[in-house]
């Protein structure tokens, strides 16, 4: 992962609302939600989310997929778990020095 990139992806997080959207898809899994969905659980208005999940897919954390008459947003969970594996490379020098379980919690989605 490029260097730009996790700026961009962290910038793009560094916003509360984003930071809630971004973690209530997580949550969601590879299903996602629609703008409808995430709107009754974050109480912001339709054209401020539609602002924050466009920076979300500027910043390549989350996908956006047409069905029907209905857009699904989804996380990028590739770019997650490679945006993870930057900030925690050579984590301790090389020691292991996180808990087994928290390396578990890698997203195979």
């Amino acid at each position: 992962m490029e260097e730009n990139d996790v700026i961009r992806s962290l910038a793009a997080l560094a916003h509360a609302v984003r930071l809630q959207v971004y973690r209530l898809l997580v949550v969601a899994g590879p299903s996602g939600l629609t703008p409808g969905a995430i709107t009754e659980q974050v109480a912001v208005p339709g054209a401020t989310l539609s602002f924050h999940l466009k920076e979300l897919m500027n910043a390549r954390l989350i996908t956006q997929e047409r069905d029907g008459r209905h857009l699904i947003y989804r996380v990028a969970f590739e770019h997650m778990n490679d945006l993870l594996g930057f900030l925690t490379a050579n984590c301790c020098q090389g020691e292991a020095c996180l808990d087994e379980a928290v390396i578990a919690t890698a997203c195979e989605c």
